[in-house]
C-alpha cells in the first residue's frame, strides 16, 4: 500500500514521513463555487493511487449561496470521514471568509492554507447600501492571515479564471495550487480533472489548472498576490455614478436568489425564467445580486466619466 505524503513547495520534495496517519484536506466555500467537484477530484485522485479514502460533505440547503464544506481523508487506513480540529494538512478555501471561518481546523505547525481572495458577501453584511459604503465583512488582509500559518497562498483565482474566459474555473485554478502541496504526478491530476468537468470545458479547466501551478512557481514561498485592501473606504472622490447591471443570460440557472434578495426589487425572471432588470432606475449599485449569484451571471458596472464629467454610454 502506498504511503501518503505532503509536498513542500519551497523544496519541491516530500516533507511528511511515511506513516499510517491519513492526509487531511479540507475544502470550503460557498454554494455554486464547485467545492464538491474539487473534493471529488481529490478523492478520485487518492483512490486511483491506491489509498483508502473517506469523504464527507455538507451542502444540502446551502447548495445555492450558502456555506459548503467537504472533508477528504486518504491514507493506508482511514477510520473516520471527518477531520478533527487542528488536524487539516491542507485548508483550501474557494471564498475568503469561509477560509477564515475554518482556520482553526488547520494544523498550524505543518499545514498549508490556500485561498481565493474572492469575497461573496452575505445579505446581512450589506446593511448600508449607499455607493461605496463599508460592508459588515471580515477585513483581515491576506498578509495578516498568512502571517499566522506555516505555509499559505492567497491569490485572485477568480480574476485569473476571468482572464481565461470562464470565471467558473476558479476552483480549478486552486486545484493547480493544491497540486503543488500534495505528492501526486501532474498527469494524474489532469486525467482526473478531465473526468469530472463538463466535456465542453475540459480545455479551459486544464489551462486553469496549469495557471494555478504556474502561479506557485512564480510566487514561491511568498504565496501572495498584490495586497488586497479590505478596509472600509474613507470617502468617495467623486459623486456616485448610476450603476448598470449586466446579466449573462447563458449562465443564469433560474435560482431566483437575485430576485428575492434585491432590496430595491429591481429584478425579475422573464418568461424563460432568466433574470432581467425590471426597474433599473431603482438600482443603488449595492452589488448584492452580484455577491450572491452562485453562477457569476451578474456583474454590476459603473461607467467611467468623460472629460466633461458626464457618464459615458455603453
Amino acid at each position: 500500500m502506498p504511503q501518503a505524503t505532503l509536498s513542500d513547495s519551497s523544496t519541491g520534495g516530500a516533507t511528511a514521513a511515511a506513516t499510517d496517519r491519513p492526509t487531511n484536506v479540507l475544502i470550503v466555500g460557498v454554494g455554486g463555487q464547485g467545492v464538491i467537484m474539487v473534493s471529488k477530484v481529490m478523492a478520485a485522485l487518492a483512490q486511483g493511487a491506491g489509498f483508502e479514502v473517506k469523504q464527507s460533505e455538507v451542502h444540502g440547503m446551502a447548495k445555492r449561496g450558502g456555506a459548503v464544506f467537504s472533508h477528504v481523508r486518504f491514507g493506508p487506513k482511514v477510520y473516520s470521514p471527518t477531520i478533527p480540529r487542528g488536524q487539516a494538512d491542507v485548508l483550501l478555501a474557494l471564498e475568503w471568509a469561509e477560509g477564515l471561518r475554518w482556520l482553526n481546523h488547520l494544523n498550524r505547525e505543518s499545514g498549508t492554507f490556500i485561498a481565493d481572495v474572492k469575497r461573496i458577501v452575505p445579505p446581512f453584511a450589506c446593511r448600508n447600501r449607499a455607493d461605496g459604503a463599508p460592508l459588515g465583512y471580515s477585513r483581515e488582509t491576506p498578509r495578516e492571515v498568512l502571517s499566522r500559518v506555516r505555509l499559505g497562498y492567497a491569490l485572485n483565482a477568480s480574476g485569473m479564471a476571468e482572464k481565461l474566459g470562464n470565471p467558473r474555473v476558479a476552483n480549478t485554478v486552486l486545484l493547480g495550487v493544491l497540486s503543488t502541496a500534495l505528492d501526486f504526478p501532474e498527469e494524474d491530476w489532469l486525467a482526473v480533472i478531465e473526468r469530472f468537468v463538463p466535456p465542453k470545458t475540459v480545455e479551459v479547466n486544464l489551462r486553469a489548472f496549469r495557471e494555478g501551478r504556474a502561479w506557485v512557481a512564480r510566487h514561491g514561498e511568498v504565496g501572495l498576490d498584490e495586497e488586497v485592501d479590505f478596509s472600509p473606504p474613507q470617502g468617495l472622490s467623486e459623486p456616485p455614478r448610476r450603476p448598470q447591471v449586466h446579466i449573462e443570460r447563458a449562465w443564469c440557472k433560474s435560482c431566483d436568489i437575485c430576485v428575492k434578495m434585491c432590496p430595491e426589487r429591481c429584478l425579475e425572471l422573464d418568461e424563460k425564467h432568466i433574470a432581467r432588470m425590471r426597474a433599473p432606475e431603482r438600482c443603488t449599485g449595492c452589488r448584492l445580486c452580484e455577491y450572491l449569484c452562485p453562477d457569476f451571471a451578474i456583474r454590476v458596472l459603473r461607467l467611467p466619466r468623460d472629460a466633461s464629467g458626464e457618464e459615458a454610454t455603453a
